[in-house]
């Protein structure tokens, strides 16, 4: 069932730590770029020009079609959103996903964000809660990975995060995956509890983690331009991620700076470096 899995061994996950750590420079440097009236095609200038610095590739542009280095969705679209020259509105809610390739290795994260709004707090304080809980759901994941017999076990932790958060939906249809030599790979990582328990967790296994939440109902549906995905209500939507690696003393977050230290804290998890 699970015959396309490959594990990594330690060289190859010693490997994917450039990609992984040039993934996170990109989304940070996106991240402090990201400001009302900016545009998401300047975000991704900032991502394009961060991933040469690092001496990589957007894998997003090795993707038939697709000829941006990031994936930048507001408010309602979930995913997928192609970067245009729309201004960001005060109060925006946004997400941004990006990767890189560097020596045939590939690292995959997404961040989600609200901007200020002085005449609307309301919509920013449920939009940022929306984001928390998107954030909260991405770590109790990652945490359940750390200790998990099998890769199924996430997205019930992802799951019992959601619900303890507030009224959201998951979003199905869409999820994690392994990553490794291409940007995806398997096996699937479900945001939510299925049937099933999934592939062995052991030493090698490489997957991203991305939790997709909505404040509304979870139904989505891909807008006329091919890629965008968007909620059928016109709720809104946060996108979260990080590739994270298990190897034989623990478990490393790849796209996170520290590894994932701030993130697991709260779940009694410690990261360890892949030696």
């Amino acid at each position: 069932m699970f015959r396309r899995l490959r594990l990594k061994t330690p060289a190859e996950l010693r490997a994917m730590r450039p990609a992984g750590e040039a993934t996170a420079a990109l989304l940070a440097s996106v991240r402090e770029r990201l400001a009302v009236g900016a545009t998401p095609l300047e975000l991704d200038a900032v991502a394009d020009e961060v991933i040469r610095s690092h001496g990589g590739r957007s894998n997003f542009r090795l993707v038939p079609g697709y000829r941006h280095a990031v994936c930048v969705s507001v408010d309602d679209d979930v995913v997928h959103g192609i970067p245009d020259d729309r201004l960001f509105a005060p109060g925006a809610l946004v997400s941004v996903d990006g990767g890189v390739e560097i020596d045939g290795w590939n690292g995959d994260a997404a961040f989600s964000a609200v901007l200020p709004d002085p005449e609307r707090p309301d919509v920013v304080a449920a939009r940022s809660q929306l984001v928390r809980a998107a954030e909260d759901a991405l770590w109790a994941g990652i945490a359940a990975l750390a200790g998990a017999r099998h890769l199924n076990e996430v997205g019930e932790a992802i799951e019992e995060s959601v619900e303890a958060s507030g009224p959201f939906g998951i979003v199905e249809g869409y999820g994690g995956h392994g990553i490794g030599r291409s940007m995806h790979e398997e096996p699937s990582v479900h945001n939510h509890s299925v049937r099933g328990r999934g592939p062995r967790v052991r030493p090698g296994l490489v997957v991203a983690i991305e939790p997709m939440i909505v404040a509304g109902h979870p139904d989505t549906f891909v807008r006329e331009d091919g890629w965008t995905v968007a909620t059928v209500d016109g709720s809104d939507a946060a996108h979260v991620e990080h590739s994270v690696a298990v190897h034989g003393a623990g478990i490393w977050v790849l796209t996170a700076p520290d590894g994932g230290v701030g993130g697991l804290e709260p779940f009694g998890v410690r990261p360890v470096p892949i030696s």
